[in-house]
């Protein structure tokens, strides 16, 4: 199934490319064929009408993330529209007919300039097309997720990763879906062929009671302590806080307590409890070359010499951290972010894992994907 993303860029089309390349990568890990043919279209390509139309055609399904919801009020009435119209032209040029899945907005229809604009580009969109999906989506969170642009989470994250205090609107409230979640309603759209209007569910909750989560969190995290990961919520938002410390900030040393009896550091703490392993490594081995979606996961050093390396998803730039046993220092795995532990020493490694939750064999949440090409 050929599978176009525009927008690929953004959060949610990075969310929606990373979560087809896990389907593809379990196919290959299981020695079958890849079920999505995936095309990511950035802004540049989405403007170029070759590159566009090369790769609407044959195209199964578009998922559209391109749109704009930033900008003078007088381009923003129109530029959603234009984005559509563009869309609908490279279709037409490539002589395709694919299910189109767009990210519409709870705010379309609404007598704003950026509701009348989304309400606008969707009709235009399910006028041309024969399979139209139109989900409208609320407030998005996520990994990845830039902030002062539109995104009071990750804005509210910054600012508590920065030693700032953000200003909040005490009566504010808002629904918050995962960019995961939203994704996945879009993705199970496009495979199964479901059409019409999709409103997923989101919880609603106020701007102070999330800081103050959001704040937990990080008061804990810094004291290396896990929160409370079994309610899928806040699983998502401590992964959406956790991958905003990346790549700065790791490893973090531990308090060592050194006597005559030897040392002793604590290695994990909180979380509720998960699952714990040791594992030795000899020299020149990598081990890794995986990601995740939803686990938390710790790797740390407790004997010899090692390089822990990531790389976000889809992306190219390698992250590399340097530890031993001599000074153990976690490093904690942001979800959707690929990655390894090499043994660079000359005696057997020795390193302890953590994760949040026990291992399902039957859902294992483990996508492998090298991290070095």
């Amino acid at each position: 199934m050929k599978i176009v993303i525009t927008g690929a860029q953004g959060l949610l089309g990075w969310h929606a490319g990373v979560a087809l390349h896990a389907l593809n990568c379990a196919a290959r890990f299981k020695g079958e064929a890849e079920p999505v043919a995936l095309v990511r279209l950035d802004r540049a390509g989405f403007n170029d009408g070759q590159k566009l139309q090369a790769a609407l055609k044959g195209a199964d399904a578009v998922l559209h993330f391109a749109g704009a919801n930033r900008a003078p009020d007088a381009a923003l009435e129109t530029l959603n529209t234009a984005i559509s119209a563009k869309l609908i032209a490279g279709c037409k040029a490539a002589g395709a007919n694919p299910h189109i899945i767009n990210a519409n907005s709870i705010h379309a229809g609404r007598d704003t300039t950026y509701g009348r604009s989304k309400q606008q580009a969707g009709s235009a969109l399910g006028e041309f097309a024969s399979r139209f999906t139109d989900v409208l989506l609320p407030n998005i969170f996520g990994e990845g997720a830039k902030p002062d642009y539109n995104n009071v989470t990750a804005t509210l994250i910054d600012r508590l990763l920065q030693g700032k205090t953000p200003e909040i609107n005490p009566e504010g409230r808002i629904p918050l879906l995962h960019a995961g979640a939203a994704v996945r309603v879009m993705i199970n759209a496009a495979l199964h062929g479901e059409t019409g209007t999709i409103t997923p569910e989101a919880p609603v909750i106020g701007i102070p009671a999330l800081y103050e989560k959001l704040q937990g969190f990080h008061h804990h995290y810094q004291q290396n302590i896990f929160p409370e990961l079994s309610d899928p919520f806040d699983l998502a938002l401590f992964n959406s806080y956790r991958a905003a410390s990346y790549p700065t900030g790791w490893p973090r040393p531990l308090t060592l307590h050194d006597d005559a009896r030897g040392r002793l550091f604590e290695a994990v703490k909180g979380g509720g409890g998960g699952q714990c392993f040791v594992s030795t490594t000899r020299p020149g081995v990598t081990r890794g070359d995986h990601f995740h979606l939803h686990k938390v996961e710790r790797f740390l050093v407790v004997q010899g010499e090692a390089v822990i390396r990531m790389r976000k998803v889809l992306a190219d730039e390698v992250w590399e951290y340097r530890v031993n046993g001599e000074a153990p220092a976690p490093v904690d795995m942001p979800s959707m972010h690929t990655h390894s532990i090499e043994n660079i020493g000359k005696t057997p490694l020795l390193t302890l894992f953590w994760t949040h939750d026990l291992f399902d064999p039957q859902s294992p949440d483990t996508y492998a994907d090298k991290v070095l090409p």
